[in-house]
């Protein structure tokens, strides 16, 4: 099975206590997505602690990157091919999705992009708890556009951090969330929002749990199967 939830934040776990109870029979050949913000690759000093406390439960964890991530520690980690994308293997059971890449995960395809601009810039300090490739690039903009190409682009699930423009108007119009403007990687990632087929658009960063219409989802705390 593949599950999807969002921001975990390093050390905000509790979610998947009463999921797991519920669940005895998930094994490390189930997937649990993260989109983005997972926080469990932050700290040199933590790192191994911070690891095992994803690595004891009884999936396997994806994750995407969100604006919240020590990027010069996910990238000294080597670059590997898996499910047919580009990954960082962090663990056996613990896997970072590249963005711009295409998984086949469960006989679905699954799209990822991750990244976002973080409104807290101001009070971090770079390569401390702030790093600048947590922005998009339209780099990796053509590299996804190339690989949802191999596949017609068409793809069953995309999974992001941040949303495109259509989604963000969407939680600004219901008050969701506060309407301070978009960002550059909403526009970024609209590019997808027009050229791409998609069963359902699953994304994190904006602290709020809601579905938005038929086809998107935000996600915090709440654990979803892909539908």
């Amino acid at each position: 099975m593949v599950y999807i939830t969002g921001d975990t934040h390093r050390s905000d776990l509790g979610r998947f206590q009463t999921f797991c109870t519920l669940r005895p029979q998930l094994s490390k050949r189930d997937y649990m997505i993260v989109a983005g913000d997972f926080g469990g690759v932050w700290s040199e000093q933590t790192l191994e602690y911070d690891l095992q406390r994803f690595s004891v439960l009884p999936f396997t964890v994806l994750f995407v990157d969100g604006n919240h991530e020590n990027f010069d520690l996910i990238d000294a980690f080597p670059v590997e091919m898996w499910r047919g994308g580009k990954v960082h293997r962090i663990r056996p059971d613990i896997i970072h999705l590249m963005r711009g890449q295409v998984y086949e995960i469960e006989g679905k395809t699954v799209f990822t992009f991750g990244g976002a601009t973080s409104i807290d810039r101001a009070g971090r300090m770079e390569g401390v708890d702030w790093w600048r490739q947590e922005a998009p690039t339209y780099e990796q903009l053509d590299e996804g556009l190339a690989n949802l190409r191999r596949y017609g682009n068409c793809v069953d699930y995309v999974i992001t951090h941040s949303c495109g423009e259509r989604a963000y108007a969407y939680l600004a119009a219901h008050r969701l969330i506060g309407s301070k403007g978009m960002y550059p990687e909403n526009h970024l990632l609209s590019n997808f929002e027009d050229r791409v087929a998609f069963r359902h658009w699953y994304f994190g960063h904006y602290h709020v749990d809601a579905r938005l219409g038929d086809r998107y989802t935000a996600l915090l705390h709440e654990i979803v199967e892909a539908d």
